[in-house]
C-alpha cells in the first residue's frame, strides 16, 4: 500500500480528462497541477475537481519547472507525444504517456531511451489489458490450457461521425497528428491486446480505405495476421460501424476456445472440463457481461484497480516504491510497429513481415 505520497500533473485534457479525475483521488498523489493550451477547458475541469489556480497553467514549459511534480501523464494529440515525453523525461519527472506512445518508431525508441538516460519511467495507456476479463484470457492462454493457438478475430466496430473528425482543431483523422485513422487512433487498443495475447506477429496483409468520414487517412481497414507460433487470425479496425457496435475477441486452441465482447468473456470452452466441474458457469459469472468488471478490483483507498484508474494508480505507485510501471514505455512499440506495417502492406498490396523498418519519409 502507497504511504509516500508524490506530486502528479496532466497535461492536456481531452483523454487526459480521465487521467486528472484519478489521480485527484489517488493513494498517494499529494496534489494535481493540470496544463492545457485551452483556458476554458484548463478553467472548467480545475473548478470541478478543485484546482487551485496557483496549479493551472497553459504553459508546458511553465509547469515542468515545477519542482514538486515527480510524474506527470502527457495526454496531448498523438504527433506531439514525443517532444511532450522527452521534455518532461529531461526536466526530471516520470511519464505516463496516452496510446499510441508516439506515431513512428524511430520516436518511441528516442522516448525509452531518454527514460533510460534520465533514470525515469515511462509508461504507455493501455487499460485494457487491466480489465479482469483479458486478465483471465491471459492467464488462461499462459497455462497451456487452449494447447496450440490456431486461429483468432480481433475485431472493433465503432461509430464516429464527421462532428469527432473536427473538434479540437481536427486532428484527429490527419497524418501529421494522428499518424493514422481507425488503426492507429481506435483499434490501437484492440491491436495492443492481440499482440499480449496471441504473441508476437510474423507477417501481415491489408486492405484498407476512407469510406465516409472526410479524413486524410482510413476509417476502415481489414487485414490478415500471421503470428510467430503459426497462428493465423484477422484483424478489423472502422469507425463506420453505425451506430457504433461492439470491441469482440475471438481465440481458438487445439484445446479450447474463448470468446468476449468488450472486455467481458461470453464462451469459456476447454477441453478439460466437465460439467460436474463446470468451469465454464464460473467463468462467465465472475468475469461475463453480467458483471460491472470496469470497476471490480477496488484499491484499499476506493480507486478501481481497472481503466485509466488503474494505470495512474500504479504509476503512482512505480515511482513509491522504485520499480518499473506495469505497462512499459517499451512495451507501446509493438502495436504502433503492427499498425505502420498494416499500412505499407495496404500501400503496396504486399504481405508485409516483421520486424518493419518503415520509411521516415512515409509518416
Amino acid at each position: 500500500m502507497t504511504t509516500k505520497e508524490i506530486g502528479y500533473a496532466v497535461f492536456g485534457l481531452g483523454v487526459g480528462k480521465s487521467h486528472l479525475a484519478s489521480a485527484v483521488k489517488a493513494a498517494g498523489c499529494k496534489f494535481v497541477a493540470i496544463c492545457d493550451m485551452n483556458e476554458e477547458v484548463l478553467n472548467k475541469l480545475g473548478d470541478e475537481h478543485g484546482i487551485a489556480p496557483e496549479n493551472r497553467y497553459t504553459s508546458y514549459d511553465e509547469l515542468l519547472k515545477r519542482e514538486d511534480i515527480d510524474a506527470i501523464s502527457v495526454c496531448t494529440p498523438s504527433g506531439w507525444h514525443r517532444d511532450h515525453t522527452v521534455k518532461a523525461l529531461r526536466a526530471g519527472k516520470h511519464v505516463l504517456t496516452e496510446k499510441p506512445l508516439e506515431i513512428r518508431l524511430d520516436r518511441i525508441d528516442e522516448m525509452n531511451r531518454v527514460a533510460e538516460e534520465e533514470g525515469r519511467y515511462l509508461g504507455c495507456v493501455f487499460q485494457n489489458r487491466l480489465a479482469p476479463g483479458n486478465q483471465k484470457i491471459k492467464e488462461t492462454i499462459d497455462s497451456g490450457r487452449l494447447g496450440k493457438l490456431i486461429t483468432c478475430n480481433f475485431h472493433l466496430k465503432w461509430y464516429r461521425d464527421d462532428k469527432y473528425y473536427a473538434k479540437n482543431g481536427g486532428w484527429r483523422g490527419t497524418w501529421a497528428m494522428d499518424g493514422g485513422g481507425a488503426m492507429m487512433n481506435q483499434t490501437i487498443h484492440t491491436i495492443d491486446l492481440m499482440q499480449w495475447l496471441m504473441g508476437p506477429v510474423r507477417s501481415i496483409f491489408a486492405k484498407a480505405g476512407t469510406y465516409t468520414h472526410p479524413i486524410e487517412t482510413e476509417d476502415t481497414a481489414v487485414a490478415v495476421v500471421t503470428f510467430t507460433n503459426g497462428a493465423i487470425g484477422t484483424l478489423i479496425g472502422t469507425t463506420c460501424a453505425y451506430p457504433g457496435l461492439e470491441v469482440s475477441v475471438q481465440i481458438h486452441g487445439s484445446t479450447g476456445s474463448i470468446y468476449s465482447k468488450n472486455n467481458r468473456i461470453e464462451l469459456f470452452k476447454m477441453a478439460d472440463d466437465d460439467e460436474q466441474f463446470s468451469e465454464e458457469a464460473r467463468v462467465l459469472e465472475a468475469f461475463g457481461s453480467s458483471q460491472n468488471t470496469k470497476d471490480s478490483g477496488t484499491a484499499a483507498a476506493g480507486l478501481p484497480k481497472t481503466g485509466h484508474a488503474g494505470q495512474v494508480q500504479d504509476m503512482i505507485d512505480a515511482v513509491v516504491e522504485n520499480r518499473p510501471p506495469m505497462i512499459e514505455g517499451r512495451e507501446g512499440r509493438a502495436s504502433v510497429e503492427i499498425v505502420q506495417a498494416l499500412y505499407e502492406s495496404a500501400r503496396t498490396g504486399k504481405e508485409i513481415f516483421f520486424p518493419f523498418v518503415p520509411e521516415l519519409s512515409e509518416v
